[in-house]
């Protein structure tokens, strides 16, 4: 294999997109970017969304290598669904650092003490926990899955905000891990403050994984596909002077932004940026194709296990 190459400073970025597409012709592979990826790196991607959603379009396709320019459960969670395919991470330093927050050790220690517990793990979570859960989530069905299980005790993982979230709504019993994302944790009623004053008549969306004392100022909850479809179905009737302040990763106010631009849309603070997802540059995503780095390896016996949770979300998704 080749060894790496920086390119970042040799190409411009035309001349990186160009060859990144040539690239993946030959060598039959698929990009899949989350949308919380920088704008030049979606320019590249067959598909755009969440981590989800993404996986399972890969998993469909008859593609031989799939480059996931996310964060490493994202990689982890497609290669658990296409085994067969190569996958890829663009940074491997980019890890999800609510994802990092349980571990299996402690995961067990709670299972033991709470034997009758049902163990539902949010996507965002590493595939060693996966394995040890009954059913998974994503913030787009989580409340469904919680409400399918609320008449048992619920041990759930690793954000305690968008489990307070499915409790909250549910009415579910519920032991909260103590994880959080720290883009979403430290958004605040100071930021709502400063954002109404500044743009009044604005609805507020969040996203779940926000602090409780954020989410009840909120007009909308949903997750990242949720808040852009709620805006596309409700565009139309934003005037002069209604509008939205987007309370998740800056890179979706950006995006709707750029698809609407004459409309109000802001985000509901500058400093809601995902630093691990930004990590991922296009010079690194057409080494990744290049050199076929970094590749994402999941131990079978574990792969098999959180498949097992993963269908179980599937299956209760319906």
């Amino acid at each position: 294999m080749p060894a790496t190459k920086n390119t970042k400073k040799e190409l411009s970025k035309e001349e990186l997109i160009e060859k990144i597409l040539k690239l993946k012709k030959k060598k039959n592979a698929v990009i899949l970017a989350h949308s919380y990826q920088d704008s030049e790196v979606q320019l590249v991607a067959d598909f755009i969304g969440d981590s989800l959603e993404l996986s399972k379009k890969a998993a469909a396709t008859e593609a031989d290598i799939i480059v996931f320019c996310g964060v490493d459960f994202m990689a982890e969670s497609a290669k658990i669904l296409s085994p067969d395919k190569k996958v890829l991470l663009p940074e491997i330093n980019a890890k999800c650092p609510m994802a990092a927050m349980c571990d299996t050790e402690g995961l067990r220690e709670l299972k033991a003490k709470y034997p009758k517990a049902v163990v539902i793990s949010y996507i965002n979570s590493s595939a060693e926990v996966k394995a040890e859960s009954d059913c998974i989530c994503t913030s787009a069905n989580a409340v469904k899955i919680v409400d399918h299980y609320k008449d048992k005790k619920i041990i759930f993982t690793p954000d305690k905000n968008l489990g307070y979230y499915c409790s909250m709504t549910t009415g579910a019993d519920m032991i909260l891990w103590n994880g959080y994302c720290y883009v979403h944790d430290e958004f605040s009623v100071g930021d709502i403050f400063i954002a109404k004053h500044e743009n009044p008549d604005c609805l507020l969306l969040v996203h779940p994984e926000s602090p409780k004392e954020v989410l009840e100022k909120a007009d909308f909850i949903g997750s990242t596909s949720q808040i852009v479809k709620f805006v596309e179905e409700n565009i139309e009737n934003m005037n002069e002077k209604a509008g939205v302040i987007i309370g998740t990763e800056i890179e979706i106010a950006k995006n709707l932004q750029l698809r609407f631009p004459s409309k109000r849309i802001y985000p509901l603070a500058d400093h809601a940026v995902c630093v691990q997802m930004k990590s991922t540059e296009l010079y690194k995503v057409y080494n990744s194709l290049l050199n076929e780095e970094y590749e994402i390896f999941v131990e079978e016996e574990i792969r098999k296990k959180a498949l097992k949770a993963l269908n179980k979300m599937l299956e209760l998704s319906k």
